[in-house]
């Protein structure tokens, strides 16, 4: 099976999002896709990875990826290279699952569990007004996800006291974005209005749901440290990027001053990056975002170093959804699997429009269930579309 051409689409509906469909001579076609600056990904696709892989083996998984990775790391991997990277490699796995007939999860060692708990990350959406619910009515929106069963729901009541970018790109009508300078000044007035959400969920709900926070690596060491201490009789799941997941001594800080568990990191890419977080003892749950940080191949590997931690996986998902279906093949592949990120409006809303078969949650847990390889396909109507723009290697 002969890598015979390579396509890449974007639509500017999604201006996040870039697929990645690589064909074969046996008219297989690969699905991959990845997340974030999707023109300079393209570029590197094309420019970069097809010239390497054009005529070769859709079947050397492997050596396709220690090739790409040892060019780009030749000028400096992170980024493009390895979004470009991660969304190749899915679309190699989804055509051998095609070739053999079997889901992804059979071809990395059979199925470890037959479902996955899903938990939410309250982002505002057409369906669900969800961010706006956790800085407002706190409460009602834990005892909403309770409603549908999902028992674990992600929110960042502290971006908003953080600097913020000049640019009303990234700020928004809010205001504030997740995306921004990190703080170095938490007032004690600010650091309780942010502890009021959490709060809230526990006077409304009790023990009931498990409450992530998210930082966005907004804060310095000491505004984390001071956040995690408010946070501690609160049972906290986790806390995630509380602060930027670059300094390994900093985040055994976090770990070894504070009983809140840390959650690192989707920003990290390669297993290189979360060896030597697990090394130092530096995180208490692993989480890789497959579609940047190589791709299943890679995030594999790194659950398995998770799991020699004696430490569980939660990968994350608030991007894309082949992102999520490749995910949960991981999922439900590896013995550590903790719980999937899901945003419910994604899951009920775009990624519907998006998917010949879309995942379903039910009672707060997604079947994993699936046809051969991804075990699904970008609608033929979502590659009919006027507006979209495709590019092609061959």
């Amino acid at each position: 099976m002969k890598i015979t051409r390579i396509e890449t689409l974007r639509i500017p509906a999604y201006p996040n999002l870039i697929w990645v469909f690589v064909h074969t001579d046996t008219g297989l076609v690969g699905l991959g896709e990845t997340y974030y600056q999707p023109t300079a990904v393209e570029a590197i696709i094309h420019d970069f990875a097809a010239p390497m892989l054009l005529g070769q083996s859709a079947f050397d998984r492997e050596r396709h990826w220690q090739a790409l990775f040892c060019w780009a790391n030749f000028f400096g991997y992170a980024g493009a290279e390895m979004r470009a990277i991660s969304a190749l490699d899915i679309a190699l796995w989804d055509l051998f699952g095609q070739h053999v007939g079997q889901p992804i999860y059979n071809l990395l060692g059979g199925r470890s569990r037959e479902r996955i708990r899903v938990y939410n990350t309250c982002v505002n959406t057409p369906k669900y007004a969800d961010q706006d619910g956790f800085l407002k009515q706190p409460g009602e929106l834990a005892q909403s996800l309770l409603d549908e069963g999902i028992t674990q729901m992600k929110v960042w009541p502290w971006d908003r006291f953080a600097p913020q970018l000049q640019v009303s790109a990234m700020t928004g009508p809010a205001g504030w974005s997740a995306v921004g300078p990190v703080g170095h000044d938490l007032s004690p007035e600010d650091l309780q209005a942010g502890l009021q959400c959490v709060q809230e969920i526990r006077k409304a709900v009790g023990s009931r749901m498990q409450i992530a926070i998210e930082g966005h690596s907004r804060w310095d060491i000491n505004c984390a440290l001071r956040i995690a201490r408010a946070l501690e009789p609160y049972d906290i799941i986790w806390m995630e990027d509380i602060i930027q997941p670059d300094c390994v001594s900093d985040l055994r800080r976090l770990v070894s001053e504070t009983r809140v568990p840390q959650c690192v990191s989707e920003r990290l890419f390669t297993k290189f990056a979360f060896r030597e977080v697990l090394a130092a003892g530096a995180a208490h749950i692993v989480m890789p975002d497959v579609i940047w940080t190589g791709g299943i191949t890679e995030a594999a590997k790194i659950a398995v170093l998770a799991d020699a931690h004696h430490l569980p996986v939660s990968p994350h998902d608030c991007t894309g959804p082949v992102n999520l279906l490749a995910c949960l093949h991981l999922c439900a592949a590896i013995p550590n699997a903790l719980a999937m990120e899901i945003v419910r409006g994604f899951v009920r809303g775009y990624y519907t429009e998006l998917l010949t078969h879309p995942v379903e949650v039910r009672d707060g847990h997604i079947a994993l269930e699936f046809g051969p390889g991804l075990g699904t396909k970008i609608r033929p109507e979502v590659l009919q579309r006027k507006d979209a723009v495709r590019r092609v290697s061959e």
